[in-house]
C-alpha cells in the first residue's frame, strides 16, 4: 500500500477535527429579534466581517410575541441580546430590570432622542420605522374609490371593510399607530378621542393582522384595498411592482425606534457587547438606511424613493417610558373592543 493512501484518511480526519474546533470556539449569541426577515441575512454578514469568530443564533417574530416571550421567560433568561425590537418593548424590559446597561463604541454618535437617557443607557436605536398606509390604485380604480389623506378619512363609510391593519397586541407597527392615535386625540382611561377614533376605524376593518407587514401585502395582492403598515414594507412591495400608493396621513405619524439592548444575565457579555458596538456603528446604520429614512445616527440614510422629504417632521412625539408604563392598559381594553376581527393565530 502506498503510504500516502495510509495519510489520506489521516489528513481529512484532522481536517475534520480542525474545523469541529473551530466551530467549537465560536462563541453563539441567542438573539431575539423583530427584525424583517428579508434583513436578517444582511445584517449578520456586515456583523460577521468584523467579529468572524461569534456567531447569532436569531429567534425571530413579531414585536408583540417577541416582547411577550421575553416577559415569559424573566425568571429563567434565554437571550444574550435583542435586536430590531422596539424601543417602547425594551423601555418595558428595562423597567422590568431585565437589561445590562451598556455604552456602545459609536454611542456619541446616536441622536439623544433615538436611545435611552440614562448613562449608560439600557438599550439604543438603530433606526425609526413609521406608519404608512398602503392604497391600490388598481383596485380603488374599479371600484372607483378616491385615495385618503387623513387617518380621519379612514373612517368614511366608502371604506367599509376594505381596510387591514396590524393588531398591536401581536405587532409593534399597530400598537405604535394605536400610542400615536391616543396622543394625537386622548385616551383618558378609554373615553377620550383617540378611543372614538378607533372605534369608527373598527366599523371599516375588514381584519386585524398578527404582523405589522401583512397588511401592505394584502394591500399590494389586491385583496383588500387599503393595508395600514410601515414604509419598510411599503417601499419596498412598491419597488417590486406593486399597484399601491404610499400614504403618509397628515394628522401625523405613528412610529417607534427599531432597538437594541444586552439581556441581563447573558453569559456572554463581552460577545454581546461587540453586537453592541457594531449595530451603534456607521456601517451598521448604512445598512439600516437601505431600508429606512431615519437611522440614529444623522446623516446616513439615502433618502427612500417613495418617502417623503420631511418625513421626519410629520412623526407624532412619543415618550418611551409613558408608552411602555400605559401598555399592558391599552392592549387590554384594545383588545376588549376590538378583537373579535381579530385574524386566528396558527
Amino acid at each position: 500500500m502506498r503510504l500516502s493512501n495510509i495519510f489520506k484518511p489521516l489528513a481529512l480526519a484532522g481536517l475534520l477535527a480542525f474545523a469541529a474546533t473551530a466551530s467549537a470556539q465560536k462563541t453563539q449569541l441567542l438573539v431575539y429579534t423583530a427584525l424583517e426577515t428579508d434583513q436578517l441575512k444582511a445584517y449578520q454578514e456586515g456583523f460577521n466581517k468584523v467579529n468572524p469568530d461569534i456567531e447569532i443564533k436569531w429567534v425571530r417574530d413579531s414585536t408583540g410575541v417577541i416582547t411577550a416571550k421575553l416577559l415569559a421567560e424573566k425568571a429563567n433568561p434565554q437571550a444574550d441580546a435583542v435586536m430590531g425590537v422596539a424601543a417602547s418593548s425594551l423601555a418595558l424590559l428595562d423597567k422590568n430590570g431585565m437589561l445590562e446597561p451598556y455604552a456602545p463604541l459609536n454611542l456619541d454618535a446616536l441622536m439623544s432622542q433615538y436611545r435611552d437617557k440614562k448613562n449608560p443607557p439600557a438599550w439604543f436605536g438603530m433606526d425609526v420605522w413609521g406608519a404608512t398606509v398602503c392604497f391600490n390604485t388598481v383596485e380603488a380604480k374599479k371600484k372607483g374609490i378616491p385615495k385618503p389623506e387623513t387617518w380621519k378619512d379612514l373612517t368614511k363609510p366608502l371604506y367599509k371593510g376594505q381596510i387591514v391593519m396590524p393588531n398591536p397586541a401581536s405587532s409593534g407597527t399597530g400598537f405604535f399607530d394605536v400610542s400615536a392615535w391616543l396622543t394625537l386625540w386622548g385616551d383618558d382611561n378609554g373615553k377620550g378621542g383617540g378611543w372614538k377614533y378607533m372605534d369608527a376605524l373598527h366599523e371599516n376593518i375588514a381584519q386585524y393582522t398578527h404582523s405589522g407587514s401583512k397588511p401592505c401585502n394584502m394591500a399590494a395582492s389586491g385583496e383588500f384595498m387599503i393595508g395600514i403598515s410601515f414604509e419598510y414594507r411599503a417601499n419596498s412591495n412598491k419597488a417590486k411592482g406593486a399597484p399601491i400608493d404610499l400614504v403618509f396621513p397628515k394628522e401625523g405619524l405613528g412610529w417607534d425606534l427599531e432597538a437594541f439592548a444586552i439581556h441581563k444575565g447573558t453569559k456572554h457579555l463581552a460577545a454581546a457587547k461587540k453586537l453592541a458596538d457594531w449595530a451603534s456603528s456607521k456601517d451598521a446604520m448604512l445598512l439600516y438606511g437601505k431600508n429606512f429614512a431615519i437611522t440614529a445616527q444623522p446623516g446616513v440614510a439615502a433618502p427612500l424613493a417613495n418617502v417623503p422629504k420631511d418625513y421626519e417632521a410629520r412623526l407624532v412625539k412619543m415618550d418611551f417610558a409613558t408608552t411602555a408604563a400605559n401598555r399592558e392598559r391599552v392592549l387590554a381594553e384594545w383588545t376588549r373592543r376590538y378583537d373579535g376581527k381579530s385574524e386566528k393565530k396558527k
